[in-house]
């Protein structure tokens, strides 16, 4: 999406469906954060440890394969809030139903497995995403510490280096974001596609390849800010709590 993209968008958003469409499914997604994020990110360190890719010099896929680990496991644990937020922030109408109602109206349709609908795409984008996001600001801490001279515990190297990670969280994800999202807003009723893969090939059949990369700088918008005040306060809480930083 381009910059004229986003601008028309917001514009339209604003004259159809008024200021509070940018905070629809925000009860959603507060339950995603709280299980997801908690889960992403505490996760990270443990595992990496776990993995021998503590050190400095360790190499990026196994800081890569911890985030992905750690990342995988919340998407399974959030999945259920993610799908009934997106359905939320699909829904154009003036009274759209609230979490309750929508959560009662996917059961009745699909049962449980309906919470569980985009589960693969959304297990591959936690496994990038986070796998990039935690490797890349592992590693870009370390260089932002040797280049500017500071220690990895200061909060500029923490900004800077969540910074790095948030671009090229992007850049990896966005082909994910994509997919998860057709495969999640899908009507209760009735399936558009036969999962991860037939969504895949039917994207870029219709749109060509271009199509999974709709949304970047919207994407990359919301990826900078949460990355680096996710991370930012995640690290304060270590240190508060007497833990080692990442």
């Amino acid at each position: 999406m381009s910059g004229n993209g986003v601008s028309l968008t917001v514009s339209n958003l604003l004259k159809t469906e008024g200021a509070a469409s940018f905070w629809k499914g925000i009860q959603a997604a507060w339950g995603r954060e709280s299980f997801y994020a908690s889960i992403k990110v505490g996760g990270y360190g443990p595992i990496r440890d776990a993995l021998g890719a503590n050190s400095s010099d360790a190499p990026f896929m196994l800081k890569f394969a911890a985030g992905a680990a750690s990342g995988s496991i919340g998407s399974c644990v959030g999945n259920p809030w993610d799908v009934m937020k997106t359905m939320m922030q699909a829904n154009t109408s003036k009274d759209a139903p609230g979490l309750v109602e929508v959560a009662k109206r996917l059961h009745a349709d699909q049962g449980v497995s309906g919470f569980y609908r985009g589960i693969q795409a959304n297990i591959a984008r936690a496994c990038v995403l986070n796998g990039t996001k935690m490797a890349v600001y592992d590693v870009a801490k370390g260089k932002v510490s040797s280049a500017a001279g500071w220690t990895r515990k200061d909060p500029r190297t923490i900004f800077c280096s969540a910074t790095i990670s948030g671009f090229f969280m992007t850049c990896t994800v966005s082909p994910f974001d994509m997919i998860r999202t057709k495969l999640m807003n899908q009507p209760t009723d009735k399936k558009l596609y036969n999962g991860f893969v037939d969504c895949f090939v039917q994207i870029m059949k219709k749109d060509g390849p271009l199509a999974f990369y709709r949304g970047f700088f919207p994407i990359w918008a919301r990826f900078a800010p949460t990355a680096t005040l996710q991370l930012l306060i995640f690290e304060q809480m270590l240190q508060a709590s007497g833990y080692e930083s990442l």
